[in-house]
């Protein structure tokens, strides 16, 4: 069976979709799962997991969300951790911490080039133009 989730970052950062992180958590021994769905309800879960939710509403309080997702990404790989993260169906929020995870870790110049490399990852990606562009006032603002 193939997989429904890809690796971001060569065996250390996976991206995918909810229904897949516990899979993804047991076969690719996963450190720590960082949930970005705002509508997910606290619960038990058969894996660590951090619930960093991206909210969609006003664009001072969606920015702190998505810089802080992306935060505990790249501080649990900066660990040594193997990390998976994932939203609803892992195009829209997931794709915005893939962008900007590829632009922390200086794999990616600009969120055009890092959202290239996400989507020939995994191609369901489609990022809202306004989480774009939290991303640019994140890691572009003067």
């Amino acid at each position: 069976m193939a997989k429904e989730y890809q690796e971001l970052v060569e065996n250390r950062i996976f991206i995918g979709g909810a229904a897949d992180a516990k899979g993804a958590a047991e076969a690719e021994k996963i450190d720590v799962v960082v949930d970005l769905r705002a509508e997910a309800a606290e619960g038990d879960y058969d894996y660590v997991r951090i619930h960093s939710p991206i909210v969609d509403d006003s664009d001072e309080q969606q920015d702190e969300s998505i810089k802080k997702a992306i935060d505990q990404v790249v501080d649990a790989y900066n660990d040594g951790k193997k990390v998976y993260f994932h939203c609803a169906g892992g195009s829209n929020r997931a794709g915005t911490v893939a962008i900007g995870t590829l632009l922390a870790l200086g794999k990616a110049d600009t969120v055009e080039e890092a959202e290239a490399q996400a989507t020939a990852i995994r191609p369901v990606i489609m990022v809202k133009p306004q989480l774009k562009e939290s991303l640019e006032r994140i890691f572009y603002k003067d």
